[in-house]
């Protein structure tokens, strides 16, 4: 099987057990064959935990899930160095934390003290964790999958500009429509069932996706050819954020602060892999377009009027994308 193979008979597997969040689904490999961080917020019950959970399961990885709470420490997440006493003397051996594994779910992330986030900031970025000054490498595929709730402010602390930057996209859950939701209650049912009739059964192995198909995915998704043109709409469309009153009165009245320059290079990324999972092996400006909401949510700031007025990063985002011309 080739990587794009590969890789489809993950989306499958994984919309198995989701049911009606094909975005969503698409977001998490966008991510993962990307090789950056994700932060997925949702109200609660919109399955966000379960589509990161399906993602792990059916991959060759080793997962692990971060509760965060008020009182959690630095060395909860990172790990530390104990002192044991072995056969040959007393001495301090460090003892990972679960941030050492593959894939990574920090859930709910924004519930974490600053000196937690300021841990997690190092492993996402410089895929390192510095403990009692060593430093320890992190595997080769590792990505952090943070879910955060939008309304719920209480015992939450905000994170900071910085942390928001380095998350590759924003991935926004809402409400599943009529339909969907049937389809969930007779999903879960039919697990309920299956969960009980294999008591006493044995349960068939799930073969997992090699880790090596994302690799190779990687590779091929770095030979994805963009444009000239292409590059330019996509450093224009940054610019636009950072000089919005240059292309519309309105996002001159919505915006305060633009994107960094890791848009730019988020968007490249994203519409390279956006690409690569349509089949192609370049990208136009339909990529740009159908992941810019998701690379731009979390990189905006809106003026205070645009918040009075009840307007959204996404109606933002909208305005934007018509307001710079498509090569």
């Amino acid at each position: 099987m080739t990587a794009l193979d590969n890789i489809n008979a993950l989306r499958d597997r994984m919309g198995q057990a989701i049911i009606g969040q094909r975005d969503v689904v698409d977001r998490l490999l966008i991510g993962l064959v990307a090789n950056g961080n994700l932060l997925i917020e949702g109200m609660p019950g919109l399955a966000k935990t379960r589509a990161i959970k399906a993602l792990a399961r059916n991959l060759e990885c080793d997962f692990s899930r971060i509760q965060f709470t008020p009182d959690l420490l630095p060395a909860d997440v990172t790990g530390t160095e104990m002192y044991l006493q072995g056969s040959e003397g007393a001495q301090f051996e460090f003892q990972p934390g679960p941030i050492f594994a593959n894939i990574v779910l920090a859930d709910e992330i924004n519930r974490a003290p600053a000196k937690v986030q300021a841990a997690l900031l190092e492993a996402m970025e410089e895929r390192q964790v510095t403990v009692a000054g060593t430093t320890h490498k992190m595997e080769p595929l590792f990505m952090v999958m943070a879910t955060q709730n939008p309304v719920e402010q209480e015992g939450t602390y905000p994170l900071p500009e910085a942390q928001m930057d380095r998350f590759l996209m924003h991935v926004s859950i809402g409400y599943p429509p009529l339909e969907d939701e049937i389809e969930v209650i007779r999903l879960v049912r039919a697990e309920e069932q299956a969960a009980s009739a294999a008591e006493n059964a044995e349960t068939p192995k799930i073969v997992p996706i090699p880790q090596e198909a994302v690799f190779e995915a990687r590779r091929e998704i770095a030979a994805i050819h963009c444009a000239p043109a292409m590059e330019t709409y996509m450093a224009t469309l940054v610019q636009a954020t950072r000089n919005p009153a240059d292309y519309s009165e309105t996002l001159g009245r919505w915006l305060e602060l633009g994107a960094s320059p890791r848009a730019s290079l988020a968007l490249d990324r994203c519409a390279r892999s956006h690409a690569w999972l349509k089949g192609r092996d370049y990208v136009d400006p339909e990529d740009v377009r159908a992941i810019a909401g998701d690379v731009f949510r979390h990189r905006i700031t809106l003026t205070y009027e645009a918040q009075g007025e009840g307007v959204s990063a996404d109606q933002v985002i909208g305005e934007l994308l018509t307001c710079v011309a498509v090569p």
